[in-house]
C-alpha cells in the first residue's frame, strides 16, 4: 500500500521561502540580483494588472497588509535601500536605522494612494539602482553599512536580499490572486 503525502500549500507569509544569503558570493549571483531589481517594476505591475480597488485594498494573507500597503511598502523599502547603498559607497559602513514597516504601512498614504503612485517611484528608483549597481567594482561590492537592527552589511549581502524581497512581494500578490482566483 502507497502512502500519500499531502502537498502543502506555501506559508502565506513566505510564498518564496524565507530569506537564506548565498554560501558564496559570485559575479554571476551579482548579475541575478541586479537583473531581479531591474525588473521587478514590471513584474509587479503585471502581478497587479487588472485588480479592482476592492481588490486592492484585500490582504494578502489573514492579518497582513492590504495589496495596496504591500506596493507602497515595497516602494518605501526600496526606496530606503538604494539611499543606503549610496551612504555604503560614500562613507564607511555608516550606522543607519532601521524603521517601523508595520506602522508606516499605517500611515494613511501607504492606506489609501493608488498604487500607481509607487509604482512610478519604483520605476525610478529601480532603474538608477541598477544602473548603479551595474557599474560597481569588487571593492565597492564589500562596502557596507552598519544597520541598527541587523548589523553590518556588505552591498552584496544587501543585493542579494532585496532580490529576494523582490520576489518575496511580488509572489503575496500572485499568490494572492491564485488563491482568490483573480
Amino acid at each position: 500500500m502507497s502512502s500519500i503525502s499531502a502537498v502543502s500549500a506555501p506559508d502565506p507569509r513566505y510564498p518564496v521561502g524565507k530569506f537564506t544569503p548565498p554560501s558564496a558570493y559570485t559575479p554571476e549571483l551579482r548579475a541575478a540580483a541586479i537583473a531581479e531589481i531591474a525588473a521587478l517594476p514590471e513584474k509587479l505591475k503585471a502581478a497587479l494588472s487588472g485588480l479592482s480597488p476592492a481588490q486592492l485594498d484585500t490582504p494578502y494573507r489573514d492579518g497582513g497588509w492590504t495589496v495596496r500597503q504591500l506596493v507602497h511598502h515595497i516602494a518605501d523599502s526600496h526606496s530606503m535601500a538604494s539611499a543606503r547603498m549610496r551612504f555604503a559607497l560614500t562613507e564607511e559602513f555608516p550606522p543607519l536605522p532601521g524603521y517601523n514597516e508595520k506602522l508606516w504601512a499605517e500611515l494613511k498614504d501607504s492606506a489609501t494612494a493608488p498604487v500607481e503612485w509607487s509604482l512610478q517611484i519604483l520605476e525610478g528608483v529601480h532603474a538608477r539602482w541598477a544602473m548603479l549597481l551595474s557599474g560597481l567594482d569588487n571593492a565597492q561590492w564589500q562596502r557596507g553599512i552598519t544597520h541598527s537592527e541587523r548589523g553590518r552589511m556588505t552591498i552584496e549581502q544587501l543585493v542579494q536580499l532585496y532580490a529576494w524581497h523582490c520576489r518575496h512581494h511580488t509572489a503575496h500578490v500572485t499568490h494572492l490572486r491564485k488563491q482568490m482566483g483573480w
